[in-house]
């Protein structure tokens, strides 16, 4: 009689998550939803399954933490309505959520929430026959701080020291620097004296250069160590070498070090969380954390795929993820070999126009979604030249037959295989020279292997046609973003794999909101939409 649906269960908005929750969450998450994660029959939780899914949905949707979000369930009658508690009834203890998310991390299925979303998408053909897909990413901050060179040389050494087999006293019996690595902290020095900084770093990395020597030593080949003990290892080794160089003069073997005048590209900031890293979405915008990367289908704003990686390097890169996004999109391709929606084996199901910025505009992307069948709807990379207002890549004639390139004075030139184009000699005199390059040796040009295709895309990019499209169904697109950020600019956890989890429970949340916004409803037993 105290139960918060049937009492209260008319003060929920109708059309909000709670309210669908409240009526549809053992539907939408069946208890056999999750029998594979507990395949014993013993030691399973308390907790019904649906009502952890419930609780992680809304986690997610209102970016809560595990703590707060408990307390919610106890508190908020919304919140209990959802889960069909009582009134009077307490809620689980935080770390249930945590069992729950490994339990699912190490399944088979780990986004299984995001595919049900994506089966209920399926079910009702919210995006059936929408013919256009968008590619977007963006920055999400960590959730750790950024450390310096020296407090990462510290924190690392401080690792090894626990996790390898008598690490203690063998980092006591190795290093010379005289810091006593069984406390935390810097040492203390003259911070604002280079000199000393210079020394300290010197110091630090010899201690560092001599424990992964000694552990070579007694552990040759990582033999022994477990897994814990050779990612301290590796990490130690990383930090030792990604910021620092020999000093001046120095070749390194006298072990004199510096902080390294450049930063390494792919330099990792944090001990604490090894996959966090520098992002650049600008010039004048730089963050630290993750990237996550989506596919939206813009007329409805629903999320089709989503993924979560470091915010840096090429395998990274916008262009990379998102082309392997739209390939696994499960709203495009056939059902796949397992449970759940997939890519199927074949191509796409579907034939659409991708829409994306700039950042996705590189020769592989573009022969990906030409390969699969689609149309590229994406805004070009801006071509400079290299004299200000003078000629471009495209005032060169290319005659991809003949395998040669023609200059805007008339000459032509083959191209050789490395698509290398040499006008140098042909430079002397010529009249369009100030036009075209201050190299006084004279113009060269370097074609990418997929020249042609980016030179065509750039033609078409000019169109009124291409233009509209892009700027038409581009709002929607930052506006899927706009919810997808909202509260949720810092991850929750650390490292890819706990962070991307998070993000496709996070977009799962989203679009069931979404798709209660559009008149998600049951009708005779099925999943139906008011209006598609």
């Amino acid at each position: 009689m105290l139960d918060v649906e049937s009492v209260a269960g008319h003060l929920l908005k109708p059309g909000s998550v709670f309210a669908f929750l409240a009526v549809h969450r053992t539907r939408l998450f069946p208890p056999e939803l999750f029998t594979d994660l507990f395949p014993s029959g013993r030691g399973r939780p308390s907790v019904p399954p649906e009502v952890v899914a419930t609780v992680l949905v809304l986690q997610a949707l209102h970016g809560l933490s595990d703590r707060e979000a408990v307390e919610a369930l106890t508190f908020d009658l919304r919140w209990k309505a959802a889960c069909g508690l009582a009134i009077t009834d307490t809620a689980f203890d935080p770390s249930t959520l945590t069992y729950w998310r490994r339990r699912l991390a190490g399944s088979e299925r780990p986004n299984r929430i995001f595919e049900t979303v994506a089966e209920v998408i399926a079910q009702i053909g919210a995006v059936t026959g929408k013919t256009r897909r968008a590619l977007d990413s963006t920055i999400l901050d960590d959730a750790v701080a950024r450390q310096d060179t020296v407090t990462q040389l510290i924190a690392a050494i401080r690792r090894v020291a626990r996790e390898i087999p008598a690490g203690a006293e063998m980092v006591t019996a190795v290093t010379s620097s005289g810091h006593d690595y069984a406390q935390p902290g810097k040492p203390q020095i003259a911070w604002d004296d280079p000199q000393a900084r210079d020394e300290l770093v010197s110091a630090l990395v010899n201690d560092a250069l001599a424990v992964l020597t000694e552990i070579e030593a007694r552990h040759p080949g990582a033999e022994g160590l477990d897994e814990k003990a050779v990612q301290a290892v590796a990490l130690l080794a990383l930090v030792a070498g990604q910021d620092v160089e020999p000093a001046e003069g120095s070749d390194g073997t006298d072990g004199r070090w510096r902080i390294a005048t450049t930063v390494a590209p792919d330099r990792m900031i944090s001990t604490v969380d090894p996959d966090t890293r520098h992002a650049h979405k600008s010039r004048e915008r730089r963050q630290d954390g993750f990237k996550a990367h989506v596919v939206v289908e813009p007329d409805t704003g629903l999320i089709t795929n989503t993924g979560l990686t470091r915010a840096a390097g090429p395998a990274n890169s916008d262009a990379t993820v998102g082309v392997a996004l739209l390939a696994a999109d499960p709203s495009l391709a056939g059902p796949g070999p397992g449970p759940g929606p997939g890519p199927g084996p074949g191509p796409a199901a579907e034939q659409v126009e991708v829409l994306a910025d700039s950042a996705y505009a590189s020769g592989d992307a573009l022969a990906a979604i030409e390969v699969a069948g689609h149309r590229a709807v994406i805004k070009p990379w801006p071509l400079r030249p290299a004299v200000a207002g003078g000629f471009t890549l495209d005032d060169f004639t290319h005659d991809p037959a003949a395998g040669t390139v023609t200059c805007p004075n008339g000459h032509t030139r083959p191209v050789a295989r490395t698509g290398h184009v040499s006008f140098k000699s042909l430079c002397r005199g010529c009249p369009l020279r100030e036009r075209c390059t201050t190299a006084a040796a004279g113009r060269t040009l370097k074609l990418g292997s997929h020249h042609a295709l980016q030179r065509a895309h750039r033609a078409r990019a000019t169109s009124p046609e291409h233009l509209e499209a892009y700027r038409r169904h581009r709002p929607m697109v930052e506006r899927s973003i706009a919810w997808l950020t909202h509260g949720n600019r810092r991850v929750p956890h650390r490292g890819v794999t706990k962070n991307n989890a998070w993000l496709h429970t996070r977009v799962a949340a989203l679009n069931l909101r979404r798709l209660l916004r559009l008149g998600l409803h049951l009708d005779h037993g099925s999943w139906a939409l008011a209006s598609v």
